[in-house]
């Protein structure tokens, strides 16, 4: 199965593709999508509708996984990155490919096993996860490729569970 893995927002907006077979996750690439800050905001919704509308048909994913956004200060910012984030998913719901929604909290909880790690921590958990020589940079990228690990691990948690259902 083929997860893609998104870490929202407007200014970076991180992307993992894995591909999670028997329980064991492969990376197809990773990298970020980039916007100026002295572009006007419409300009820079477009530049990530149309990257990721590039990197879902590049890929193809069966799945995607997103972070749940979660935001108790400031407005404008939950606001404009929620709309970063429709425009970020509008490409994979044109596609009938299903999203899932973690929160940072169950991606550092599924991958190191303890909800309040550091993010070194889930960096280098993710690095040992893919054999990788050194840590996915930016952060961004990193936690999109999480992302995809933990909708790949909740995938085989499921399906255990509906063996032993049996």
């Amino acid at each position: 199965m083929r997860i893609l893995g998104i870490d929202p927002g407007y200014a970076i907006v991180g992307y993992g593709a894995v591909d999670w077979v028997s329980g064991s996750f492969r990376l197809i690439d990773c990298g970020a999508i980039t916007t100026a800050a002295d572009l006007p905001f419409d300009k820079r919704l477009k530049i990530i509708f149309d990257d990721m509308t590039q990197i879902v048909r590049k890929y193809k994913p069966d799945e995607l996984s997103i972070e749940k956004l979660f935001f108790n200060n400031n407005q404008k910012t939950a606001i404009d990155v929620a709309q970063a984030r429709g425009v970020t998913l509008l490409p994979a719901i044109s596609e009938g490919i299903p999203i899932f929604e973690y929160t940072p909290l169950q991606v550092k909880s599924s991958i190191v096993g303890y909800g309040r790690a550091e993010k070194h921590q889930v960096q280098e958990m993710v690095r040992n996860m893919l054999r990788l020589k050194d840590i996915i940079r930016p952060d961004d990228t990193a936690d999109a490729v999480a992302l995809a690990i933990t909708h790949g691990l909740s995938l085989g948690r499921r399906q255990v569970e509906r063996a032993n259902k049996l």
